[in-house]
């Protein structure tokens, strides 16, 4: 175990990234084919497929999901993913080809970094070519290259998201795995104790999101500047009817961590998706989502590093 979403049979990860321009993508590949299932919650999305993901349209399987930076730009790094999985036969047989199914979500990282040079066709590739079933790095990698979080007192002041993994393993050897990019408008905190481990960092101190919306009630950050998108998986049998209901409840993972979200200025979007097992209660795997979802989100902020000039949790002063 790894404590990452490549526990879960089935799941591979890369990543690739630009370190200069700040951008990059993620790759999460299901080769063996994963029934998956959608929740988008933030009001300034950027997807790619999603609509195939209704439990009445008809398409069961995804082959890959694809998160990334670049605005929806970066929806063309899913073309480099599908070109990966096409060479290696994987995909949805329809006779005369296998089309790879690939949803995918974006991020708003173009303020950081050089806002010409976004994830493409060619990093998405490069990403899935990486993917591994093996531990990998977190924090300023992947979709999470350019992440920030905590812009409520203006994206000046913002600190350093990233991508975050985490999983928790049942007694039957059931695995439910998250991956994020986290890239919030507002603060993250740890849901255990209510200490904000990243958000406005204004003058050595971290304010309080919150706060700043009741005595500022005009946001100073423009619309769709964020979002957080992640993938919650296990290795269990699921309908696309219910993988969309884990989908749902894993959202309450970014709402334990994140102060506020789902706004007007997040897309805030999860992925859910199963790849076979056990027929286990929806309740139980939706529950333990959102649990794992608040321990990739931590992982995330944990783990980045500042970079650009943007402080990460990790430089904060000794007395934060």
């Amino acid at each position: 175990m790894h404590n990452q979403i490549t526990d879960v049979p089935g799941v591979k990860v890369g990543n690739m990234e630009n370190k200069q321009a700040l951008t990059g993508c993620t790759a999460i590949l299901f080769e063996g084919g994963a029934v998956a299932g959608v929740d988008v919650r933030g009001s300034a999305p950027g997807t790619r497929e999603t609509d195939l993901l209704n439990p009445v349209n008809l398409v069961d399987n995804v082959h890959a999901i694809c998160l990334s930076g670049g605005s929806a730009f970066g929806l063309d790094a899913a073309s480099g993913i599908m070109q990966f999985l096409e060479e290696h036969e994987i995909g949805l047989d329809v006779g005369v080809a296998k089309v790879p199914i690939v949803p995918a979500a974006v991020l708003f990282d173009l303020p950081h970094g050089d806002p010409k040079v976004r994830p493409d066709k060619q990093m998405g590739y490069e990403a899935a070519q990486a993917a591994t079933t093996e531990k990998f790095t977190t924090g300023n990698v992947g979709a999470g290259c350019g992440a920030t979080v905590g812009k409520f007192a203006g994206s000046s002041f913002c600190m350093k998201g990233g991508l975050g993994s985490a999983s928790i393993r049942l007694e039957n050897g059931v695995v439910i795995g998250a991956i994020v990019a986290v890239n919030s408008g507002g603060d993250v905190r740890n849901p255990a104790t209510g200490e904000i481990l990243a958000g406005p960092f204004v003058n050595g101190t971290i304010l309080d999101s919150v706060e700043l919306l009741i005595k500022n009630y005009k946001p100073t950050i423009p619309t769709g500047s964020n979002t957080t998108i992640g993938v919650v998986a296990v290795n269990a049998d699921l309908t696309k009817a219910e993988a969309t209901k884990v989908a749902q409840m894993a959202q309450d993972g970014y709402a334990r961590t994140i102060y506020p979200a789902h706004t007007m200025y997040d897309g805030d979007t999860v992925f859910a998706v199963a790849t076979g097992g056990a027929k286990i209660p929806v309740d139980v795997i939706g529950g333990l989502a959102a649990k794992v979802m608040e321990r990739a989100i931590i992982d995330a902020v944990k783990s980045a590093e500042s970079i650009g000039g943007i402080i990460a949790h990790k430089d904060l002063p000794k007395n934060q």
